[in-house]
């Protein structure tokens, strides 16, 4: 097939194709490209909804295009109108599609005449798949209501009308109303001393994927963790949150020292309340994180250093389709992996890498062929399903495998290169290894075979000869584990006294799928793990316990449930108990009673798997 005319973006020509074939969005940025928005909102507690408007400044790619098409989801449309060079406007004619599942309405503008910007007049719907509303009640403070956004994977058109695809980049500013006594924060920089006065106003000059737009609001206070970091976080968590994250400046550091200066000025962490459904969302400027990672002792840490990585891979360097999302997280996860290792030394990092390999090698065979390739095939995989172990740990271990053929020097030197070459840009697999393969390949022969890289890239599975690191503390958690399951090392004798979150997260992780009732209930005795504030390993602890039989433990995992709505730490407990009728009854009961607290995308799916285990029973 022919391919479009290549698109001039900054120093790279990429083609228009790259930009029009992205199945998760209605756009059409072969024909018009947004490339600002100013946005205007007003924040509505008690309706919960946004009021607001959206002003697109536009380019116009095709001299002979009729009209602009923008993604949408659940928006009221009140008007939209071009705005000419002397602030004048016209009404424009509109379309809004009826609703899909998957992409929402499709919203086609009439615009022969090619308006340099157009302005949306709109309202959110409280239900609003990218946006969570919380009463008092349900925030740490319980004083004021709260609301966060979470616009990936492709969530920012339940919020703003814009070209909901991670090819397109944009500038932004905004200004927001809010009640006095309410912080508001952005993806932008924020002013920790700003007064809380209602009028906030912010600025991203920087061009940014729709995916990355986001607003916090709230009882929000403020502490400083260095001279360009700062924690936002409710008043009862801040200071707990300030001392988890006190190496943030450190962690910044040694990024730029790895990998070039931090190109986005300030770092700030906004801690989230338990609702939140990820682990950590790497907004610019500000990182939105889940409370599930303060645990006292820095042990889960990793998190913010695998969000500070995405401000260079996936902030910086972004993958243009959902398909790619590797190129964000399996990138990521390698610098994630090489800050610890800096940081908090290499034992540690090798942990980490371990545990995500093992658990890949569990399950990358149980998953669809198409969803076991790094680049599957772009219509096999739903833009939020693509977020998978695969894209992380696949990718993660990929890269780790190019360090130990080619060296760390030298890969060090590749991947700074991949950054300066492709900062600011959104790009596709086969631009990556188009990139790669002179660059790093063929610069040095004999190291590893285009064929090699294919592999990993294109096949399912993992490849045989993949390298795995050593620790000799999991060596011996192994030997303890078979020891214990065989009888012959009690409970209370295992050398778990000294173990950190990940040493104890690997022990429970290679038990048994079902483990012996006796056996866990002895675990418990001796180590007291119902009711462990630490949530990664209570997921994995009540996952266990449930598919054992142990019903003593399920009112501790139904609090564990209601507490968290991260859907990592939720899931496999909801999983674990639909696997019976007892289980899934139970399971129902208590997402009745937690569905209020969860967030959108958590009630979607956790409602989604509990009907679909209904009618399979």
């Amino acid at each position: 097939m022919r391919l479009l005319p290549a698109l001039a973006f900054g120093t790279l020509m990429l083609p228009l194709a790259a930009y029009a074939s992205d199945p998760n969005s209605y756009a059409q940025p072969d024909q018009v490209r947004v490339t600002h928005l100013d946005l205007d909102l007003k924040i509505d507690f008690p309706q919960r909804r946004l009021d607001g408007q959206a002003t697109l400044k536009l380019d116009w790619k095709n001299p002979e295009a009729q009209s602009l098409v923008l993604d949408t989801r659940d928006l009221k449309i009140a008007k939209i109108e071009a705005v000419g060079g002397d602030g004048k406007t016209t009404a424009l004619k509109y379309a809004l599609a009826p609703r899909d599942k998957q992409l929402g309405s499709k919203l086609t503008i009439a615009a022969p005449q090619h308006p340099a910007q157009v302005r949306i007049v709109y309202t959110t719907s409280p239900e609003a798949s990218g946006l969570q509303w919380l009463t008092p009640a349900q925030t740490a403070y319980k004083k004021r209501p709260f609301m966060f956004s979470q616009s990936e994977s492709i969530h920012a058109r339940s919020w703003v009308p814009l070209q909901d695809s991670p090819a397109i980049r944009f500038t932004y500013d905004a200004h927001v109303s809010a009640p006095k006594d309410v912080r508001v924060v952005m993806s932008a920089i924020n002013d920790a001393k700003h007064p809380l006065n209602g009028d906030f106003s912010f600025d991203q000059p920087h061009p940014i994927p729709s995916y990355l737009l986001a607003i916090g609001a709230g009882d929000i206070a403020v502490k400083e963790t260095g001279p360009r970091s700062a924690v936002y976080a409710e008043p009862s968590v801040v200071d707990k949150a300030a001392h988890e994250f006190e190496d943030t400046e450190k962690l910044i550091a040694t990024t730029e020292q790895l990998y070039g200066p931090y190109a986005w000025g300030r770092y700030d962490i906004l801690v989230l309340p338990p609702s939140f459904p990820y682990g950590g969302m790497e907004n610019p400027n500000m990182t939105f994180a889940t409370p599930t990672v303060l645990v006292g002792d820095k042990s889960l840490v990793s998190l913010v250093s695998h969000e500070l990585a995405h401000s260079w891979s996936g902030n910086l360097v972004t993958s243009a389709a959902w398909r790619d999302i590797w190129l964000n997280e399996g990138f990521t996860t390698y610098v994630q992996g090489r800050i610890t290792e800096a940081v908090y030394g290499k034992p540690l990092a090798d942990e980490e890498a371990l545990l995500s390999a093992r658990a890949l090698q569990k399950s990358i065979g149980a998953m669809p062929a198409n969803a076991q390739k790094l680049a599957p095939d772009p219509r096999g995989v739903g833009a939020d399903d693509s977020l998978s172990d695969v894209a992380y740990d696949k990718g993660s271990w990929f890269l780790r495998t190019l360090e130990r053929r080619f060296g760390r020097s030298a890969f060090d030197d590749y991947l700074k290169g991949y950054f300066n070459h492709f900062a600011w840009h959104s790009i596709t697999t086969e631009q990556m290894l188009d990139y790669m393969k002179p660059n790093l390949i063929e610069k040095y022969p004999g190291k590893m075979s285009w064929d090699e890289v294919k592999a990993w890239v294109y096949d399912t599975g993992i490849p045989k000869n993949a390298p795995l690191p050593d620790s000799a503390r999991f060596d011996t958690i192994d030997r303890e584990r078979t020891a214990f399951l065989a009888g012959t090392l009690a409970a209370d004798r295992l050398a778990a006294k000294g173990w950190n979150t990940q040493e104890w997260m690997y022990f429970l992780d290679r038990l048994p799928d079902v483990a012996p009732l006796d056996k866990l209930q002895q675990l418990d005795a001796a180590w007291h793990l119902t009711g462990t504030p630490n949530a990664e390993i209570g997921m994995r602890w009540y996952s266990h316990a449930i598919a054992g039989g142990d019903k003593a433990v399920w009112t501790a995992a139904a609090e564990h449930m209601t507490r968290i709505g991260r859907l990592y730490l939720t899931m496999p407990l909801y999983k674990a108990f639909a696997r019976t009728p007892d289980g899934l009854a139970y399971a129902e009961q208590v997402y009745a009673r937690a569905r209020a607290g969860y967030h959108p995308l958590t009630q979607q799916v956790v409602g989604d798997l509990i009907a679909k285990a209904k009618k399979a029973k």
